[in-house]
């Protein structure tokens, strides 16, 4: 008891009965220590994402298909090495041009990424498709708006302007960056 107020502070009269009363201190003081021994900004960075309370929840889902809460090999190997800071690929150049880490964290933020934009429309369908359970109107924007270049207009309306036809208007020759 001498020992352990000595190094983590004194205790009151009553004496805790609960042992995470106990071990918190050091808990804490070991997590400083390694969180001081960190030294670069990934490490770190994985290392506050793993102590976040909540960051474990996801192992705690369900697997279940048909509410697409059920991860492939592939999907369980990214979020493992993700939460522990692995290397999950090689130093590769990403076809939007960017530099890709070991890491894989670009993939995340790429705007060219083959994922993002299925999951972008498999989530706008999911919202027209409550919508439309709930005998609202829904409309979702055109698939016609990309051109050749693989770009498309920003703020397009989809109620029309004016005698039906839309306020801009995406022509296969013009470039809209």
């Amino acid at each position: 008891m001498t020992r352990w107020s000595t190094q983590f502070g004194d205790v009151s009269e009553v004496l805790p009965t609960k042992q995470p009363f106990w071990d918190r201190p050091g808990v804490l003081a070991d997590k400083a220590l390694v969180e001081a021994s960190l030294n670069s900004l990934y490490s770190r960075a994985f290392f506050l994402a793993a102590c976040h309370q909540q960051s474990e929840d996801w192992l705690f889902a369900l697997p279940i298909a048909s509410c697409g809460l059920k991860l492939d090999n592939e999907a369980v190997r990214v979020a493992v090495g993700l939460r522990l800071g692995l290397d999950l690929c090689v130093l590769q150049e990403c076809h939007c041009g960017c530099r890709v880490d070991v890491y894989g964290v670009h993939s995340f933020v790429c705007k060219r990424a083959p994922g993002k934009t299925s999951r972008h429309h498999a989530f706008n369908d999911l919202i027209a498709r409550g919508f439309s359970s709930a005998c609202l109107p829904v409309t979702k924007e055109p698939s016609c708006l990309f051109g050749s270049d693989s770009k498309r207009p920003d703020g397009l309306p989809l109620v029309p302007w004016s005698s039906s036809k839309a306020l801009l208007e995406r022509h296969s020759n013009v470039s809209i960056g």
